[in-house]
């Protein structure tokens, strides 16, 4: 799960802070105020670890790419003010569900611990250079105090070469190999030459895969999610998630009918599917719901309203159906220990269902799989006060812990983006509202007393 997050000249952020990120996260704010930039920032560094060309340091995108889940453009248009000699700066911390050890080879000294932070520097390769290297990166495993240790590279410019760097843990070169070390794989990754040139530094191998098993479990479901179509096709294939449109909905729906769910400590396990049709019930959306096969590669989804006895196709109800289920599939498709980013799930959704959302997602983070936590973290951007009031309702309910969320508002200004975190007590209360949180509603009831009283006044003259 990710723990925490920090930006430094990314887009519209200088800096953000320190970010804590809890097992369910929202982002409020204004239009473009930079909350779609914080989980940009994440899978721009998940489609990194992704792409093939291990020199590719950051992979911005590829034009016309459907497989990209984000496109920013070149290395300086994502730079804050687009600062030709700005560095980009970045801290990124997530944890496991278990304790890891890890082992140096020559000394026999073992670390432990389940917390992980990695620290990043992005930028030219000089002040007049387009060339985009890798400053330093460095990771840090554990408690430094404890049993932990740090490890990274730096580029040391004067003589254009990288050096490994350590704090509680000693490389030992080997003898006869004075060589430097080449680039980083792209801006996170120890070269193949750091087994060669030192004795012991398997530990290299461990750090890079606990980085990119993190990254990979990162899953993100946009705004604009597909129409619903009459058919759908499925081989067999297990999709990796619902899609970045929810496009894979239905076959996921399809791979996933033999798995089991709870929602919960002590609460019955149920077939996935039927998971999915008691959320769409509970969400007022449908009364009953199947998934059935036309021939050996199509299927069809079929509805039946609450308030109609026939069947229908997903095409013939409303458009909340199409769009929420995605949202619905995601939450409890992706595997244990993901990451899922939902980009304002509520679009399209009545006030009354937006509301529910949030009983959703609470559910989802709490959520079982074969007796065991499923782990799942949500990251939401949201424009919805009603998801918001409900998610204060809960917490005050002790449906989840004040500490399991984090509520953050966004908001704009000359120098640049700045994010408020919103401080939730025990009985659900946000002790620091920002002003014009979801607009100024005095403001248009005034108005409109004052429409009133005009009108009023008019009446009497005439």
């Amino acid at each position: 799960m990710l723990t925490h997050l920090r930006l430094k000249n990314f887009k519209a952020w200088r800096d953000t802070g320190p970010i804590r990120l809890a097992p369910l996260t929202v982002l409020f704010g204004a239009n473009s105020s930079g909350k779609s930039s914080l989980h940009q920032f994440l899978l721009l560094l998940k489609q990194t670890a992704q792409s093939p060309d291990l020199q590719r340091v950051l992979h911005t995108g590829t034009p016309g790419d459907p497989y990209l889940a984000v496109d920013i453009g070149t290395f300086f248009d994502c730079i804050h003010g687009h600062a030709t000699d700005a560095t980009l700066q970045f801290e990124l911390g997530w944890s496991l569900p278990d304790r890891l050890k890890i082992k140096d080879a020559k000394s026999d000294t073992e670390y432990s611990g389940n917390r992980f932070r990695f620290k990043g520097e992005i930028g030219p390769q000089d002040a007049t250079s387009k060339t985009i290297i890798t400053h330093s990166f460095k990771y840090r495993f554990g408690d430094m105090n404890d049993s932990g240790f740090s490890a990274g590279m730096e580029w040391k410019g004067e003589n254009r070469e990288y050096n490994l760097v350590a704090k509680n843990y000693t490389f030992i070169r080997n003898s006869g190999r004075p060589w430097p070390l080449p680039p980083p794989h792209h801006f996170y990754g120890f070269p193949d030459e750091t087994l060669a040139y030192y004795q012991n530094a398997e530990v290299t191998k461990a750090l890079t895969l606990e980085l990119e098993n993190c990254l990979r479990q990162i899953h993100y479901l946009g705004p604009l999610r597909d129409y619903p179509k009459r058919t759908y096709a499925w081989s067999g294939e297990y999709p990796a998630h619902v899609g970045f449109r929810g496009e894979n909905v239905v076959a996921a729906l399809l791979a996933a009918q033999s798995r089991q769910i709870s929602s919960g400590k002590h609460q019955r396990q149920i077939p996935f599917q039927e998971a999915i049709a008691r959320w769409l019930k509970k969400l007022d959306l449908i009364a009953d719901f199947k998934v059935k096969s036309i021939d050996e590669r199509l299927h069809k989804v079929s509805v039946r309203s609450p308030r109609q006895e026939s069947w229908v196709m997903l095409p013939d109800v409303g458009l909340g159906v199409s769009q929420v289920l995605p949202v619905l599939v995601q939450c409890f498709y992706a595997p244990p220990g993901s990451t899922l980013i939902f980009e304002q799930p509520e679009i399209h959704l009545h006030p009354s269902v937006q509301a529910r959302l949030a009983d959703l997602f609470i559910e989802a983070v709490q959520a079982r799989e074969n007796g065991q936590d499923r782990g799942v973290q949500l990251l939401v951007e949201s424009h919805s006060e009603h998801f918001l009031r409900r998610l204060q309702r809960r917490i005050a309910e002790q449906a989840i812990a004040p500490e399991s969320v984090a509520i953050y508002f966004c908001s704009a200004s000359r120098t640049g983006a700045r994010l408020d975190p919103l401080d939730v007590d025990a009985f659900g209360h946000i002790t620091n509202w920002p002003d014009n949180f979801f607009g100024n509603d005095m403001e248009d009831i005034a108005a409109m007393a004052r429409a009133i009283a005009q009108r009023h006044k008019d009446d009497k003259v005439a």
